[in-house]
């Protein structure tokens, strides 16, 4: 296929550049002005804050992988750093949605990002695709994100929300952040521990979108993560015995709030114990099903850690 992609410098999107590539795809880059091309690709110049891009060079593409978006975890949420997360999700997708919808042809498909901040803090539930949506930022983001593909979709383009969860993989991350205090012996759980957080490992989030991209009855929201969402203290106690360090005393919650405010509270605190009901009936099969193999792994150098 021809496939264009945003957000291809990313933690995410430079590992699926890769990857498409080598699947023998045909990969054009959507970049900032300024930016260039890597090798086996093309680049079309697009300005989210503008609303301009290159539409002639848009042609004939089959589908636009949608990744580009503000990082929610790379500092406290200022009003003018929420502000700056929300319109990177919601404007830019709104933009690119009105894009596709004009372009002739049109492309078939649009594999956007979501996560599973959708949900917010649900404690023990159990959330697939059907779940209703939370309370929050993060929530009110990701409804607002998923909403701004409407004119895709109206205009007839499939169109997949994936809600993904932490994403695994030491080059970057959660796990990358994790991996200096826990071999130092220093790594500890967060609050209580009993916080759900649902993940999958890289290879898995590159395997899903390329899944989205080949199944044509794949539509809608579908939740990006592992078979088995764990607990707080259970990732803590996997992650020092993979890495054969103790496990230090807990992070009280007070000083996650008082360390990162509302960012920790809805990152690190909150509760998601998310399922992947739509991957299961459409026939994925996870490379890293469960924790303790899928570290050991990624951080053995295994084969299938990238």
């Amino acid at each position: 296929m021809k496939v264009a992609v945003t957000g291809a410098t990313g933690f995410l999107g430079s590992a699926l550049l890769e990857r498409l590539i080598a699947d023998g795809h045909s990969v054009i880059r959507l970049v900032r002005p300024g930016s260039s091309a890597p090798a086996g690709t093309s680049a079309v110049i697009w300005d989210p804050a503008r609303g301009t891009v290159d539409r002639s060079q848009l042609a004939n593409v089959d589908a636009f992988v949608h990744l580009a978006g503000e990082s929610i975890a790379g500092g406290r949420w200022s009003t003018k750093r929420k502000a700056a997360i929300r319109s990177s999700r919601v404007d830019g997708t709104g933009q690119l949605a009105r894009v596709l919808a004009e372009l002739q042809p049109r492309p078939a498909t649009l594999v956007c990002a979501s996560a599973v901040g959708y949900y917010g803090d649900r404690g023990e539930a159990l959330l697939d695709e059907q779940a209703a949506p939370g309370q929050g930022f993060l929530s009110e983001v990701c409804q607002a994100w998923e909403a701004a593909a409407d004119p895709a979709r109206a205009a007839g383009i499939r169109v997949v929300h994936l809600r993904f969860g932490i994403v695994l993989h030491p080059d970057g991350g959660a796990l990358a952040r994790m991996l200096v205090p826990f071999k130092l012996g220093i790594g500890g759980q967060l609050g209580n521990g009993r916080q759900f957080m649902s993940w999958i490992t890289r290879a898995d989030a590159i395997g899903v979108i390329r899944h989205a991209l080949a199944i044509d009855s794949l539509e809608g929201p579908v939740n990006t993560v592992a078979p088995g969402a764990v607990t707080n203290a259970e990732l803590t106690r996997t992650l020092a015995q993979v890495l054969g360090r103790p496990v230090f005393l807990p992070v009280p919650a007070t000083a996650v709030r008082l360390l990162f405010g509302e960012m920790g509270d809805a990152l690190l605190l909150g509760s998601t114990r998310a399922l992947p009901a739509c991957l299961r009936a459409s026939g994925y099969s996870f490379q890293h099903p469960e924790l303790e193999r899928a570290l050991r792994e990624l951080l053995g150098g295994g084969a299938g850690a990238h």
